[in-house]
């Protein structure tokens, strides 16, 4: 644990007055005693405040869909696992045997969860004030290049959009394969278009997100065509 707290000195700039609450923070589920559930659910609230106060401010014309499409991209799972794993917290984890051998440490949704429980327990420690300046920390490169929403929208919308502009057909998605245990699967997904020569293709967990990559690469393959 004295790790774990030079880890948040050295990274988060805290200390916290109730070490006991930086326990439970990291303590996963399925780890025994109290777990960082609770704080997650706290956490949660916390960062959709904080970060929807940033879109408001800096966006002060977007209308409502676009603040929630700005705060979704920077609260979503995959963006706090990224930015926890830039961190380090996934080596401070205190998980059960299971997740520990199937590298829970790594896992998005852990790794996710246990930084907006961290956010929980500051808030509980110190108030709202340390809380807020703690998040715009993590945040700060991520607030500083925020897109513009109508870049927020999925590869596979804009894909779609684009191909309607022109009066094109819409594009062909194919499950070309599927890898893996059932609770393991890897979904290999080729995108084609009328006027393209080669199909793209994609490879993610679930076939919705191996379907965007594959619309995602499409769409730089259009971009690079000659005009």
């Amino acid at each position: 644990m004295e790790k774990a707290e030079r880890w948040l000195d050295n990274t988060l700039h805290y200390k916290f007055n109730d070490v006991g609450l930086f326990h439970q923070a990291l303590t996963h589920r399925s780890a025994t005693g109290a777990n960082n559930e609770r704080l997650e659910f706290l956490g949660d609230a916390v960062l959709d405040l904080v970060i929807s106060e940033v879109v408001f401010d800096a966006r002060p014309a977007a209308p409502e869909g676009d603040l929630s499409k700005l705060r979704s991209s920077l609260v979503k799972d995959s963006t706090l696992a990224e930015l926890a794993s830039d961190l380090g917290i996934g080596a401070y984890l205190v998980l059960g045997s299971g997740e520990q051998k199937s590298g829970g440490h790594r896992r998005e949704s852990i790794l996710a969860d246990a930084l907006e429980a961290i956010f929980g327990a500051v808030y509980l420690d110190s108030g709202i004030e340390t809380a807020r300046q703690m998040i715009r920390n993590v945040f700060e490169t991520r607030l500083e290049e925020l897109p513009d929403a109508k870049d927020l929208r999925d590869p596979k919308t804009r894909l779609q959009e684009w191909l309607q502009s022109r009066g094109m057909p819409l594009p062909d998605y194919q499950l070309a394969n599927v890898t893996g245990k059932a609770h393991k699967q890897r979904f290999e997904v080729s995108c084609s278009i009328i006027g393209v020569s080669e199909p793209t293709r994609g490879e993610a967990t679930t076939r919705r997100k191996a379907e965007q990559q594959a619309a995602a690469r499409m769409l730089e393959a259009l971009a690079d065509e000659p005009k």
